[in-house]
C-alpha cells in the first residue's frame, strides 16, 4: 500500500495520506451511524492513479471494519468527480522494459479489486457526485449502491475517442443501465448529462450541486436508522441474485429470507410493527 492511515490523538477525523505526504482521501464520520470518504486530489480531477486506487480502498477498509459507521458516502473535492485512471502515470510506464505491460495490469486488478470491495461491503455506499465522472471516474459512480449527482454535472466514458475502449468501465455500467444506453456511452464517448443519467438508471436523483453532499447524507442517515444487519444481508442478497436465471434468483432469495427471519433483527421489528411501536435496534 502507498497509503498509511493516520488518526489524530484525541480520535477525531483520520486522512490516508500518500508516502509523499500529499492527501488522496479523508475520512470524516459527520454524525452516528455515517462515514464519509472523500477524494481529495482536486488538482488531479481526482484520477484514479495507483496510489489513489490504494488508498481508496483502504479507506473503504477503516470504514467497513467500524462498527460505528452503517453508512458510507464517496465524495470529492474540486471541479471533478473523478477523471478515471491517471493518462499521464499510464503514459509514464510505456518507457518500462516491458512496454508498461505490469504495470498496466497492476493498475487495472487494483482497480477491478476495489469496484468489487464496493459491491461486497456490507454496507451500503452512496455516490455523492458533485461534479463530472468519466471513464474509470463513471465506473466508480455504476459502482456504488446508490448515487445523487449534481443536476450539472456529467458522466461520459470516452476512451473510445482516444484509442481506449472503456472496457472496464463497462462492467458496471451494462449492470446499471440497459444494454443499448451502454452501448451508447461506450461507442460515442459522449457526455451524459445528469438529467440523462437519472432517466438511465445511472443515479437516482439529479439535485443542485451545494444540495448534493446534505441529500447524500440524507440519504444515509435513513439507511442508518434501520437494522444494519438486515441491511448487509439485504445488500448481499442483491447481488447475489441479480445476474442470475429467475429461478436460481427465487432459490438464493427464498434462503436468504429464511435466513433473514430467523435473525434477531427480525424477530424485534415484526414484533414492533405487530406492537405499534419503534424498533429497537442491537448496537453493532
Amino acid at each position: 500500500m502507498t497509503g498509511a492511515v493516520e488518526f489524530t490523538p484525541a480520535g477525531g477525523i483520520p486522512s490516508i495520506a500518500a508516502a509523499s505526504g500529499s492527501d488522496l482521501v479523508s475520512i470524516e464520520r459527520p454524525e452516528p451511524g455515517i462515514g464519509v470518504l472523500t477524494m481529495t486530489r482536486p488538482q488531479t480531477r481526482n484520477a484514479l492513479s495507483l496510489a489513489m486506487l490504494e488508498a481508496l480502498q483502504q479507506g473503504l477498509g477503516v470504514l467497513q471494519n467500524d462498527d460505528a459507521v452503517s453508512v458510507i458516502v464517496l465524495a470529492a473535492q474540486g471541479t471533478a468527480f473523478c477523471a478515471g485512471h491517471d493518462l499521464k502515470e499510464l503514459t509514464a510506464h510505456r518507457h518500462d522494459t516491458d512496454g508498461g505491460r505490469a504495470f498496466y495490469a497492476l493498475t487495472m486488478r487494483t482497480c477491478s479489486d476495489l469496484m468489487q470491495a464496493i459491491v461486497a461491503c456490507p454496507k451500503p455506499v452512496i455516490a455523492a457526485v458533485q461534479a463530472t465522472a468519466t471513464a474509470a471516474g463513471c465506473q466508480l459512480v455504476a459502482t456504488c449502491d446508490l448515487a445523487i449527482a449534481a443536476d450539472s454535472a456529467s458522466f461520459c466514458t470516452p476512451g473510445v475517442n482516444i484509442g481506449l475502449f472503456c472496457s472496464t468501465p463497462m462492467v458496471a455500467l451494462s449492470r446499471n443501465v440497459a444494454r443499448k444506453r451502454a452501448m451508447e456511452l461506450l461507442l460515442l464517448g459522449e457526455m451524459l448529462p445528469a438529467e440523462e443519467a437519472v432517466a438511465w438508471g445511472l443515479v437516482n436523483r439529479a439535485v443542485k450541486r451545494e444540495d448534493v453532499l446534505p441529500d447524500a447524507l440524507d440519504m444515509a442517515r435513513k439507511i442508518a436508522a434501520k437494522s444494519a444487519a438486515t441491511v448487509a444481508i439485504g445488500k448481499r442478497a442483491f447481488y447475489a441474485q441479480v445476474e442470475l436465471p429467475m429461478s436460481e434468483a427465487y432459490d438464493v432469495a427464498s434462503a436468504v429470507m429464511v435466513e433473514n427471519m430467523l435473525h434477531a433483527d427480525a424477530g424485534e421489528g415484526i414484533c414492533a410493527f405487530l406492537e405499534k411501536r419503534r424498533p429497537e435496534w442491537p448496537a453493532a
